[in-house]
């Protein structure tokens, strides 16, 4: 059915609107699910101290009691190596503890019964220590034996049992938050950017299909153009209009498109320095491989996150590079020909030059072949179409060997010359051959940028000439484009009315 002026205007309105929703949406989950992120961590983060407090501090009271007893019951000065070290870190610990305590009143009456339990049993565990050490060791053991230091420790226990218990249950929430922010975020992301793809096909269909129309009204018109030149200016008048709605199209892409497309590529950079804090510190803390929650939560920091945000990143470099693309089919599609004469070993040379520096890196050399004088053609088609040739060159270049890249051209039969472009890269697969061609369509790893319209946009120059573009290549060995053109366009565009 063929595409009117008013439904093309209707479906890019339409196509752009759900852009620009989806878009917003993006935007607006990302900023929540950013806030809640940064909740969940300080939770974590908190409950990460509180726990390492609390078991650094039983431990050293178990270090100390353990080494008062190995001295109580030896008399060997070498037991009290441990209570040594262990005494001035007791304190130090025990700040700590007050400090990650202190938002808490609720904490505050078994936080000062634990420091009276403290300093009864340092006292107690000195106590002995003094009595041993002046020969008066079963007044040490009868100190022991009332079982009040005990008591002491057990009331200590019975509150880093507890308080650990607390923040592991904390950690485990915030782990499973964090986790289910991490899977929101990437369904939200996944969601946008279908959406955002199929506002971009639809733009893309509504474009071709708008543009065949326009050709199909030009060619009515020149089948028609012996004796109806009233019918000519009237096509002409719709030709001109449909040309300022293409003009439309490419700003309104431009401008409303892009608009919350920047927006989003900014949010998610802040939200990639924020995963790289978060990741930062989880992977500079030390993690027990007894310890499951910590594991989790430094898995969901350092990889989970940054895989979200990683996807999020991408898609928007993809949509911003299908909104180039658009663009420069729209641009190119108006461009008139001017075919000037041009000496073609001079196009060639200013084409290897540009790209001899990136050659040269790699120990390669571009070697050139010219028995071809004067063409009749547009200069700038042939530029492009050279320079993409050689873009395309030492972008797919094999790595593991230098790069040579051969440009000949000679003249063939029916007043016509033949440019044949030959590289050692990493080759096409034969099903590939004629997909390279097609708008939006690429070969192989794709572990180059690009958006799959350098080889579509090559082949619409070089038909705009009057010419054609094939190749042959070996997977693994290398390519050779063929381009045939006519030495003389004019009498091609001339047939076309151009």
């Amino acid at each position: 059915m063929p595409i009117t002026s008013k439904t093309f205007v209707r479906s890019t309105a339409l196509l752009l609107l759900v852009g620009l929703l989806a878009l917003m949406g993006i935007v607006g989950t990302t900023l929540w699910l950013v806030e809640r992120t940064q909740v969940y961590f300080n939770e974590v983060v908190e409950a990460r101290e509180a726990r390492g407090a609390t078991v650094d501090l039983r431990a050293l009271l178990q270090d100390a009691e353990t080494s008062q007893r190995g001295y109580v019951i030896t008399s060997d000065p070498i037991y009290l190596d441990p209570y040594n070290d262990a005494l001035p870190l007791i304190a130090e610990a025990l700040a700590r503890l007050d400090a990650v305590l202190a938002p808490y009143p609720q904490a505050a009456d078994p936080l000062a019964q634990l420091h009276a339990d403290i300093d009864f049993k340092l006292s107690e565990m000195n106590r002995t220590i003094d009595l041993v050490a002046a020969g008066q060791r079963d007044q040490a053991i009868e100190i022991v034996g009332t079982d009040a230091g005990n008591q002491a420790m057990e009331r200590a226990r019975s509150f880093f049992e507890a308080l650990i218990s607390a923040a592991d249950v904390r950690i485990d929430s915030g782990v499973r938050d964090q986790r289910d922010t991490a899977n929101l975020l990437r369904i939200v992301s996944i969601v946008g950017a279908l959406a955002i793809f199929a506002v971009i096909a639809g733009a893309i269909w509504a474009v071709l299909s708008y543009t065949q129309e326009l050709a199909n009204a030009r060619k009515a018109v020149e089948q028609a153009n012996a004796g109806l030149e009233e019918r000519v200016r009237e096509r002409t008048a719709d030709l001109g209009k449909a040309n300022e709605e293409i003009q439309r199209f490419a700003y309104i892409v431009t401008h409303d498109l892009r608009a919350p497309l920047v927006n989003i590529m900014g949010f998610t950079a802040e939200l990639e320095t924020s995963v790289e804090e978060v990741k930062a510190y989880m992977e500079g803390q030390e993690v027990s491989a007894d310890d499951p929650v910590a594991s989790q939560a430094r898995l969901a920091a350092t990889e989970d996150l940054p895989e979200a945000i990683t996807f999020i990143r991408a898609a928007t470099r993809k949509m911003d590079g299908l909104i180039n693309a658009i663009l420069k089919i729209s641009r190119e599609g108006r461009r008139q020909l001017k075919l000037e004469p041009v000496e073609l070993n001079e196009i060639v040379e200013a084409s290897a030059a540009a790209v001899h520096h990136q050659v040269a890196e790699s120990d390669g050399a571009i070697e050139t072949d010219i028995r071809v004088g004067q063409l009749i053609t547009d200069r700038l088609s042939l530029e492009q179409i050279l320079g993409n040739m050689l873009d395309n060159a030492v972008k797919y270049r094999e790595p593991e060997r230098p790069l040579r890249v051969d440009i000949r051209a000679r003249h063939v039969p029916g007043n016509r010359v033949v440019i044949e472009v030959e590289d050692n890269g990493r080759g096409i697969a034969d099903t590939d051959h004629e997909r390279v061609f097609e708008l939006f369509r690429r070969s192989g790893s794709q572990n180059n940028p690009g958006e799959g319209i350098g080889l579509a946009h090559v082949r619409t120059m070089v038909r705009s000439l009057g010419g054609d573009v094939t190749l042959t290549s070996q997977l693994g060995e290398g390519t050779t484009f063929t381009i045939n053109l006519p030495r003389d366009s004019r009498g091609f565009l001339g047939r076309l009315g151009a």
